[in-house]
C-alpha cells in the first residue's frame, strides 16, 4: 500500500544546517523506494485553523519503508544537521483512490 509522509517546518533558528538538510535529503530517499511528491508546496487551507509553514509530500511504496528512511543511518545524520528546525513528520498509509 502507497504511504505519504508530510514534512511541516514550523520554525527555523539555524538556516545553515536547514539548507545542508534541503541539500542532502533526496539522495537518502533513493534506497527506499521514496521520492519527493511535493516540495515547497503553496498551499490554500480550505477549512480549519492550520497554520503549515514550509510543506513538503514524500511518497514511499509502504509506511514500512517510510519507516526504514526515517530509521536509516544515512537520515537520522541529517536529522543531526538540521538542529533548530523545528520539522513536524507523519506518515499516511492507505488504499489509492
Amino acid at each position: 500500500m502507497p504511504a505519504l509522509v508530510l514534512g511541516n517546518i514550523v520554525g527555523v533558528t539555524n538556516p545553515e544546517g536547514l539548507a545542508e538538510y534541503r541539500r542532502r535529503a533526496a539522495s537518502t530517499l533513493e534506497p527506499y523506494g521514496g521520492r519527493f511528491f511535493l516540495r515547497g508546496a503553496e498551499i490554500d487551507v480550505l477549512e480549519g485553523d492550520w497554520v503549515p509553514g514550509h510543506v513538503s509530500v514524500l511518497e514511499f511504496p509502504s509506511a514500512e519503508h517510510a519507516r526504514r528512511w526515517y530509521r536509516s543511518p544515512e537520515y537520522q545524520e541529517l536529522v543531526a544537521v538540521r538542529t533548530g528546525v523545528d520539522l513536524q513528520l507523519v506518515v499516511f498509509e492507505g488504499e489509492e483512490g
